[in-house]
């Protein structure tokens, strides 16, 4: 008995469409056509997702932010240009571009605080 992998990735996010919205509009995912009650679910594989946060968790009060210690990588077809894209779009770059060894590389910080690494 083994794990295989990840196959679903979700972030809890304070406002729903406002996450959903940058997703989508930011970074060009599309929504999957069914979603589970309180999230959104995106067209990728694995299957990434926001939603509303379970009861009990409070983002306002996880320091530094959410996400603390957890790493997430997209892969992007450019990165560069969706880079160029952000930051033109007022969205805080957490790393500035490097060629790195999966390519392309750099961090934005999404609506919620998450600092997402985007590689090509």
């Amino acid at each position: 008995m083994a794990v295989i992998g990840p196959s679903f990735i979700a972030l809890q996010v304070r406002d729903l469409e406002r996450a959903a919205e940058f997703y989508e509009t930011r970074l060009g995912l599309e929504r999957a056509p069914v979603a589970p009650p309180h999230a959104v679910v995106f067209a990728t594989e694995p299957a990434f997702a926001v939603r509303e946060p379970l009861p009990g968790v409070d983002l306002d009060a996880i320091m530094p932010a959410p996400g603390a210690g957890m790493v997430l990588w997209l892969r992007a077809d450019d990165p560069q240009a969706l880079h160029d894209s952000l930051a033109s779009n007022g969205v805080e770059i957490a790393a500035a571009p490097f060629d790195g060894p999966f390519g392309r590389t750099f961090s934005f910080r999404d609506p919620d605080g998450y600092v997402v690494t985007v590689h090509g």
